[in-house]
């Protein structure tokens, strides 16, 4: 059945439609799958419901509904007072439960929002269901404010012979709102930074590298892992933890495979620049021995994951590598350019790797050898280093500003800590000034107490309330 559009398509809306039909939903009818219940627990759930409840008293006189989605598409919940609104929404299944991801429910506001991971509008016959074109949805994704992971979208829906005026701002701004309000209810974490617009970093392959450090068994197997695949001609993707060393280990590997050629690292962009980030992609594919790391894969928009394979796919003599933080968020389009995925696990998992890694950093910082005193060597490898490599990183750049030798009341207060609860600020004062007095050299708890005006009952406890471990 071919269903004849009055519509002007841009770019991403031409792309959301041919992957609604190599999905196979069908043109003339709606049927998203029901999940029979919601997770109505999260911090992210209950800030978004806030948000939505305050938009109600807003629009209370307008045909809108307001629903707050999971990153799958699933719609957690629906606030509407028009009646007529709801009984047919609730004929098209855009109701709590049911799940309206493209691929689901073909091209649709919040489906395409969270496939391109961007505020998207989505109006009439621009649906790709018929069942669809009786309504026009606005809807923008929410990001999680301290890891960057997409949580899931605001939608707001309203017939489509109504204006959509300033639905798509609104939709934009609940989304901040829930965000913002996460953020506030986080006990003092710091919000993701955003990224800042470096695009490339382009390096050669056999010169401006710095001696690499030596590693441990578990680092190497998957270094071995990655140019066996090279070697062998194979396309590669790593997958691990954020600042786990996903770029570090295929930057190593094909330094080792292809000396001649240059590696192109690409961090990935803010959504919203993706088409400018698009745009160097081809010039540059088209040099000569050319490797290319895709960085953050998972992060990329869907219709940009789908342009870039194509790109990738047409270049000649180019190879690609990427990264994510897991194999399934890879983009289908990248995905299946890969013939091998392997895993670096996190720094927690790589005792043997910190010690030799801090050298690295310290001497890299510092421009010569630095050494670290047993305590501190022993505070950095007992650590569990959350942030992974990247962490230890600036824990170590911070540190070296004193000098060579590195001691532990030189490191960051948080890693003489063990606590993996999040601290509100007050707490995370009184947690570091606890640790810098006791990482003093011959502190004792008892002198630690009176330094600090405690009790020696009030700072044990404070230690273990803090997960501190005195020197």
């Amino acid at each position: 059945m071919e269903v004849q559009r009055s519509v002007a398509a841009t770019p991403r809306l031409s792309a959301s439609w041919r992957r609604s039909e190599d999905y196979g939903i069908p043109l003339d009818a709606v049927n998203p799958a029901f999940s029979g219940g919601v997770d109505d627990g999260s911090l992210f759930y209950d800030c978004g419901q806030e948000v939505l409840r305050g938009l109600r008293d807003t629009l209370s006189n307008e045909p809108v509904s307001m629903m707050l989605t999971d990153a799958a598409g699933l719609v957690l919940s629906r606030v509407c007072d028009e009646k007529s609104l709801v009984s047919a929404l609730d004929k098209t299944y855009l109701a709590p439960g049911f799940a309206f991801s493209e691929r689901e429910a073909g091209t649709n506001g919040l489906g395409l929002a969270l496939a391109d991971r961007a505020p998207s509008l989505v109006r009439g016959e621009e649906h790709y269901c018929t069942g669809l074109w009786g309504y026009t949805c606005a809807a923008a994704p929410v990001m999680d404010p301290v890891h960057g992971r997409l949580l899931g979208s605001v939608n707001l829906t309203t017939w489509s012979d109504k204006s959509d005026g300033l639905l798509l701002a609104l939709a934009r701004t609940a989304a901040g709102h829930t965000s913002t309000l996460m953020l506030a209810r986080s006990r003092g974490a710091e919000p993701r930074p955003t990224p800042k617009g470096e695009v490339f970093r382009v390096f050669s392959a056999s010169r401006d590298a710095p001696p690499a450090p030596d590693l441990g068994e578990t680092w190497g197997a998957a270094l071995a892992e990655v140019v066996a695949a090279l070697r062998a001609g194979r396309t590669v993707g790593v997958v691990g933890e954020a600042g786990v060393g996903k770029t570090a280990l295929l930057a190593a590997a094909l330094r080792l495979v292809r000396r001649d050629h240059r590696i192109l690292n690409a961090r990935p962009p803010d959504p919203r620049d993706a088409e400018s980030w698009l745009a160097l992609w081809t010039p540059e594919l088209a040099k000569d021995r050319t490797s290319v790391i895709v960085g953050g894969a998972d992060t990329l928009p869907l219709w940009a994951a789908s342009e870039l394979a194509t790109i990738v796919t047409a270049a000649r003599g180019a190879s690609l590598a990427v990264t994510a933080s897991d194999a399934g968020g890879i983009p289908r389009p990248l995905a299946t350019l890969l013939d091998v995925v392997v895993e670096l696990p996190p720094l927690r998992r790589r005792p043997d790797d910190v010690l030799p890694l801090a050298e690295h950093f310290g001497r890299a910082a510092r421009g010569r050898e630095v050494r670290f005193t047993p305590a501190a060597a022993r505070a950095l490898r007992t650590f569990a280093w959350p942030g992974n490599a990247e962490q230890l990183r600036r824990v170590v750049r911070d540190a070296v500003t004193r000098g060579d030798v590195v001691d532990a009341k030189h490191l960051a207060p948080e890693v003489l800590c063990g606590s993996s609860r999040t601290l509100t600020r007050i707490e995370t004062l009184e947690r570091d000034e606890i640790a810098r007095v006791l990482a003093e050299p011959g502190i004792t708890v008892t002198r630690a107490a009176k330094s600090l005006g405690m009790s020696r009952a009030t700072i044990y406890r404070k230690i273990t309330q803090y997960g501190i471990r005195p020197e």
